[in-house]
């Protein structure tokens, strides 16, 4: 019949004369079967099977492209992005000022404003990192909000194509994060410089093709940059820097780390810039020297939070000029991780020229002793929290110095110096320290005697972290629960494996009025009685870790009998005699439980697992 309704209108079919035997027969062979119909001209199926493909495949891609940046709305263009590859790379070609909706001027503006404002964050790692997914979101999220935030990591499928397209549809843009993207080099930073002007954040990691190109554009074109972290970047020196000293006068972070073209030249322009607002800077395994110090401590009036790790080429001289220079009269917080030049000597000077410094973490800084500890802290007038780590010089002498200052928080790990005194040493327990939080971990010389000194100096605490302190017993910690007398409010005896339930039960009934978190994880000789105590007099207790102690379910019981009123998250991991007959004590736990760990416990079916989350919906369960 097609064929028939398309027939030219100028046969003789159509004339006025009658049918006669020869036409009734032409008339006829239309209905003729299939095998006749050959005598029809095969240009009419041509024609019809041409018709059947979308007339608008045929177009070029200028076209489609005029046609896509018409479409009425972000739905619109990312349902057409949907249809296929040819479709999604022309649609990200778009950016968002050449999309027009025919709406009037505020309409434009208002939809303008609503897509820009960059609420969204995406977040792309290893084989789903492409480029195709990323054109894709500059497509895609364009019409909900806008990208504000990307991420790509660990990926070497990502080129410059996907960063076009992120640049061109993602103008929101305000925070960008590489790690590990070995084909993105300049190019893919200059055409975000070109597009994203709002970026406030960029972060490189192992980005060896960025060069001094692609960070001179970032500098130029975004005013707005606030934070830069560069971390093993290989060509990125120097000149770099210099660059961000003269294009980014908002720059308040800068985070440089193992990138070996970076010396005292960049390092030094970077800091002394007139415009320079630095807030917060960290330096780690750099080559530079005692001059970059120096310039730090002289120019670097706005800094808040200074960081420098393994500077190796530093000596005592450097820290010492950057303590004297007097400049850091904003520092609050300052951290130094195994830097050599850090000495007795530097350390006393850099307390006298940061007269505002209330955090100080000192790591791997071997050549520093009880002398330098004790001279810091008396020159640190502001100083409220110290940290030591794997300071083996440091011994109980310098410690008790510390316990008796007017710090509010002392925080100790693995410093093999530390000894107990002799019973017949001297000392004098008349001077009270104002010690809130006090952290020791791994500290195998810390014993008895130490905590009888802490009891004595310190009623004022309230956290008490003792971790992995083998040596401890009942008796020695007995003390200083007894002479806290503000009431302890978090407690942490994690691998503590010789205490009982004997100083639980003393815990419990001297600080159960206060006590929120307590952590007894690795106690081995903690049992249920310990559970009985806690429930029946920690009123207020929120978060406990009973993990790997020696707990059964009829502990479970009587803790889900207790008198806490908020309960938050618990921890029974590796509890192996903790069965299926706990499930209605968690249960009833679980009406206030936000967190729940029960891995480990073989004893526990997947059944009763299965039970559990289908019951406390509202509570994270690890199993």
């Amino acid at each position: 019949m097609p064929a028939l309704v398309n027939y030219r209108g100028d046969d003789d079919y159509h004339t006025s004369r009658s049918f006669g035997p020869k036409d009734s027969t032409r008339l006829l062979s239309f209905y003729e079967p299939t095998c006749k119909r050959q005598r029809i001209n095969e240009s009419y199926f041509i024609f019809f099977e041409e018709e059947k493909k979308p007339s608008i495949e045929v177009l070029p891609d200028e076209c489609l492209y005029e046609i896509f940046r018409r479409l009425p709305n972000g739905q619109a263009r990312s349902a057409s992005a949907c249809v296929s590859n040819r479709w999604l790379t022309i649609l990200s070609t778009i950016r968002n000022s050449e999309i027009e909706n025919g709406s009037s001027s505020d309409d434009v503006e208002m939809m303008s404003s609503q897509e820009n404002d960059g609420f969204l964050t995406r977040s792309l790692e290893g084989k789903k990192a492409t480029d195709n997914r990323l054109a894709a979101i500059a497509v895609g999220t364009s019409a909900r909000g806008g990208l504000g935030k990307l991420s790509v990591r660990g990926s070497n499928k990502v080129t410059k194509l996907g960063f076009t397209s992120i640049a061109r549809g993602c103008a929101s843009l305000k925070s960008l994060s590489l790690w590990n993207v070995p084909l993105i080099g300049d190019e893919s930073l200059i055409e975000i410089a070109k597009e994203c002007h709002l970026l406030e954040k960029l972060d490189l990691s192992h980005c060896p093709l960025i060069t001094y190109k692609g960070i001179s554009a970032i500098a130029e074109n975004c005013p707005n940059l606030s934070s830069l972290t560069i971390e093993f970047c290989k060509n990125i020196g120097n000149e770099s820097l210099q660059a961000v000293a003269r294009g980014c006068p908002r720059l308040e972070s800068i985070t440089i780390k193992d990138c070996p073209s970076v010396g005292d030249q960049g390092v030094a322009t970077l800091l002394s810039a007139p415009s320079s607002g630095l807030k917060k800077v960290k330096l780690q395994s750099l080559n530079i020297t005692d001059f970059s110090l120096a310039v730090i401590g002289h120019y670097g009036k706005s800094i808040t939070n200074l960081t420098l790790i393994g500077l190796q080429t530093a000596t005592q001289k450097g820290f010492w000029a950057m303590g004297n220079a007097k400049g850091l009269q904003s520092l609050t917080s300052l951290n130094i991780v195994a830097c050599y030049g850090v000495t007795d000597l530097s350390l006393e000077a850099i307390a006298n020229g940061c007269c505002l410094l209330k955090h100080m973490w000192i790591k791997k800084c071997c050549f520093v002793s009880d002398k330098g500890l004790l001279s810091f802290i008396k020159a640190a007038e502001s100083l409220e929290c110290m940290q030591l780590e794997e300071c083996n010089r440091i011994s109980q002498h310098g410690i008790l110095g510390a316990l008796k200052s007017k710090l509010k928080s002392l925080t100790i790990v693995k410093c093999m110096g530390i000894k107990d005194l002799a019973q017949e040493t001297p000392v004098d327990l008349t001077h009270f320290g104002s010690l809130r939080s006090l952290t020791v971990k791994d500290c195998t010389g810390f014993g008895n005697m130490s905590l009888s000194i802490v009891g004595s100096l310190c009623p004022q605490l309230q956290n008490l972290e003792l971790s992995g302190l083998y040596g401890i017993t009942d008796s020695d910690l007995f003390p200083l629960f007894e002479n806290c007398n503000v009431g302890l409010v978090k407690v942490n005896l994690s691998n503590c494996v010789n205490l009982t339930d004997k100083i639980v039960v003393d815990l419990a009934r001297i600080h159960g009025g206060t006590l929120k978190s307590l952590n007894l994880e690795g106690g081995r000789k903690i049992t249920d009685e310990s559970l009985v105590a806690i429930a029946d007099n920690c009123a207020y207790l929120s978060d406990l870790d009973v993990s790997k102690c020696d707990i059964t379910d009829s502990g479970l019981s009587s803790l889900s009998e207790g008198i806490q009123i908020g309960f938050q998250v618990l921890s029974v991991s590796g509890c192996s005699k903790i069965s299926n007959k706990c499930t209605p004590f968690l249960k009833k736990l679980g009406q206030t439980l936000v967190g729940l760990n029960i891995q480990r416990c073989n004893l526990i079916s997947s059944s009763a697992v299965d039970s559990l989350v289908e019951n406390l919906w509202r509570c994270d369960i690890l199993y």
